[in-house]
């Protein structure tokens, strides 16, 4: 072993390693704290009054002391109607019961990721990996593999779970923790059946009894009309049926009108009530509606076409066309009636009000065009910020649709200061953008709807959210092919096959890059549509090397590459000799692979693109290793571990430290070798992965 050893662990501290203290430092890394994330907490702020749910409360508590040495985590499950308060339940219980269940509380809505009413459950377990410290890039590509990540991580833990808005036991299943010590609540209008094998305890959640529901209207009131005017008030609370969604818009109306005496105001809903035959309920929330501004109005009604679950001011000055001031504002008048829910950072609309939203628009937009406008807006809006932000993330690339409104600055663009604001920003709108997709395409924006799923394709190579990524670019092919649209038919074909064979969908990508060749050749002559049927080769050779074709992977790649040679793209030369050096490496090639890899690792170098130095450097290393060039390859491997920590990214760094054992190993320095083993070990596990079976324990 060399005297001294630096190695980066973790990205906290160097550790200098000096011969004959691999054992010493072997027991150091067995000592470190496997994860160094924060204890998760996923719980939105308490409001200000909880009332009642005693019986409710006491039937979970006798529960958790129940389940003491019993298999498998604790299920509570709350059930009871739509606007009951059954979240409300389930946050505030876990509130309660964290220093019971000190590893922390997670949360995670299934309706945010329900389309056409399925929960794409990979989507939902990797939400709970992330909030577990696990890093997108060591999440496992299939539900089995997230699963037994999962079960991974929460072994042995005391965590809370909430599941919220459950429609069946098979959604919630491979949420469960692995941990007898844990406890998961979960919320569901009705009963879950299929919920075999394990310990539930189901509790119903009924309407707020009337003196309950008067309570919380003193509470979310405090106003000298409601002791002055007892009658008045039962009677509002019981016209609101004991639902608590309904008792806070019912709250924030009377605070509204304050020079009202109580008895009028309840008179005037129930006249609305039996003049219209409508339910109280409604007609609480029909008369908060009533006493909003023009924008606000406009806003509430337009709200249930936001395809995501969460409001912000650039989302709604898009709906509205309208400045984000003007849409900030209309955002805290709706708030201050009680018709949005603000406690976060955002805003959310309770579903009974989105239904509530609906009905009003359908009445006063008979015929759509009040949506229509606001679709186009917002479709408009998601375009321009996605291409902006994926501009900054990927830089310049081979894109097809321009920026729409882009003369001149739109005070709604949203600020990104770098890269990784960008990167963040489509992540945390992913469910808008994924959803914008289905929305553009179903109002017959048909360019909007391909167009969107362009910046949607970086973000998938760093966020693989398989289910999402499918649809959008299936849609985004429907989509080109309805505008007629030639490169955009080619590009979302070749687009859409990786998320496909990568899902093991072999068949349907070939499928697809078939269709793509054949419309490529019917492509003009202008640079663009070269590069483009020159990159729709290379797709079919990245299929084939997936199938481990490997001759035909390299005709491909060698195809491609002259066609970029032949217009002069030099990075299109680059990356298509590099796949070429790494096919030959996996075909045993290893001269050809090095000749082929040293070219492309000082063309990467000529072009400053640094990642292809890092990419291409690695496969070098591999190669010399194989042809006994050892000490140049140890160079390159150092460099790649080097480049793999600065751009931090964990699984670069495991394969490297992985390569680099097998140096180690291979020149006869046995514990170099176990050092680096035990360092990729500890650096997949502080990740949240899963170390392979060639990783020291």
């Amino acid at each position: 072993m060399a005297d001294e050893t630096r190695n980066s662990l973790d990205g906290r501290a160097d550790v200098v390693v000096q011969a004959g203290r691999i054992g010493e430092l072997h027991q150091h890394l067995h000592g470190i704290e496997v994860s160094a994330t924060p204890v998760p907490y996923q719980l939105p702020p308490a409001r200000v009054r909880f009332e009642n749910r005693h019986d409710e409360q006491e039937c979970i508590t006798r529960a958790v002391e129940a389940h003491v040495g019993h298999a498998g985590p604790l299920v509570v499950a709350l059930t009871g109607m739509g606007g009951i308060g059954k979240t409300a339940l389930g946050f505030h219980v876990a509130r309660r019961f964290t220093d019971r269940y000190p590893d922390g509380v997670l949360y995670v809505d299934l309706d945010d990721l329900r389309r056409d009413g399925a929960v794409e459950i990979a989507d939902a377990v990797g939400e709970l990996l992330t909030g577990l410290g696990v890093l997108p890039e060591l999440l496992e590509r299939s539900l089995a593999g997230r699963t037994k990540q999962l079960w991974t991580r929460t072994r042995n833990k005391r965590l809370i779970v909430v599941i919220d808005n459950a429609r069946f036991g098979s959604e919630v299943t491979p949420l469960l923790p692995a941990s007898d010590n844990s406890l998961t609540i979960i919320t569901s209008q009705g009963a879950l059946y299929d919920l075999d094998g394990t310990a539930v305890a189901e509790v119903p959640v009924g309407p707020l009894a009337v003196e309950d529901a008067v309570r919380l209207l003193g509470h979310l009131v405090d106003d000298p009309r409601l002791s002055a005017e007892p009658g008045a008030l039962v009677e509002l609370a019981r016209e609101c049926g004991g639902l608590p969604a309904a008792l806070q818009v019912a709250g924030q109306w009377v605070r509204k009108y304050r020079r009202r005496n109580l008895s009028r105001l309840v008179a005037e809903l129930t006249a609305e009530l039996h003049g219209k035959g409508i339910p109280m309920v409604e007609a609480v929330w029909d008369a908060a509606y009533s006493g909003l501004g023009p924008e606000a109005a406009r806003l509430y009604r337009l709200l249930p076409q936001l395809p995501g679950p969460v409001v912000e001011e650039s989302t709604a000055a898009a709906l509205l066309s309208c400045d984000p001031c003007q849409a900030g504002d209309a955002l805290e008048e709706l708030e201050s009636a009680g018709l949005l829910d603000g406690r976060t950072d955002n805003w959310r609309m309770h579903s009974l009000l989105r239904g509530h939203a609906e009905r009003r628009v359908q009445r006063e937009d008979p015929d759509g065009q009040e949506r229509a406008r606001a679709r186009r807006s917002l479709s408009s809006w998601y375009r321009r910020q996605a291409a902006r932000a994926d501009l900054l993330a990927a830089g310049p690339r081979m894109t097809f649709a321009g920026l729409p409104e882009s003369v001149g600055p739109d005070p709604r663009d949203v600020d990104f200061p770098g890269k990784t604001e960008a990167l963040r920003w489509l992540e945390s709108h992913r469910l808008a953008l994924y959803g914008c997709v289905r929305l553009a395409f179903e109002a017959g924006l048909y360019e909007d709807a391909w167009a969107l799923c362009e910046p949607l394709w970086t973000h998938f190579l760093d966020h693989p959210h398989y289910a999402d990524i499918t649809d959008a670019f299936r849609t985004g092919v429907a989509a080109a092919d309805r505008a007629e649209f030639l490169p955009a038919m080619v590009r979302m074909r070749c687009q859409l096959a990786r998320p496909l064979w990568e899902q093991g969908l072999y068949d349907e990508a070939a499928e697809q890059l078939r269709h793509a060749l054949n419309a490529s050749e019917a492509l003009g002559e202008s640079l663009p549509e070269r590069k483009l049927r020159a990159s729709t080769v290379e797709f079919r050779g990245l299929l084939k090397s997936e199938l481990g074709d490997w001759p035909g992977a390299a005709a491909d790649f060698e195809a491609a590459k002259a066609a970029h040679a032949e217009i002069g793209n030099a990075y299109g030369v680059l990356l298509q000799t590099y796949l070429l050096g790494r096919t030959a490496l996996r075909r045993g090639e290893c001269q050809e692979a090095v000749r082929l890899l040293e070219e492309a690792h000082a063309m990467a170098r000529q072009q400053e693109r640094e990642r292809m130095v890092a990419r291409a450097g690695f496969e070098l290393g591999r190669a010399l290793r194989l042809v006994d060039r050892a000490e140049e390859a140890h160079v390159l491997v150092s460099a790649a571990l080097a480049g793999a920590r600065a751009r931090g990214s964990v699984k670069d760094e495991v394969r490297v430290l992985e390569e680099l054992a097998t140096l180690a190993e291979d020149r006869g320095d046995a514990d170099t070798a176990e050092l680096h083993r035990v360092t990729a070990r500890q650096v997949t596990l502080q990740a949240g992965g899963i170390p392979s079976d060639g990783q020291s324990s």
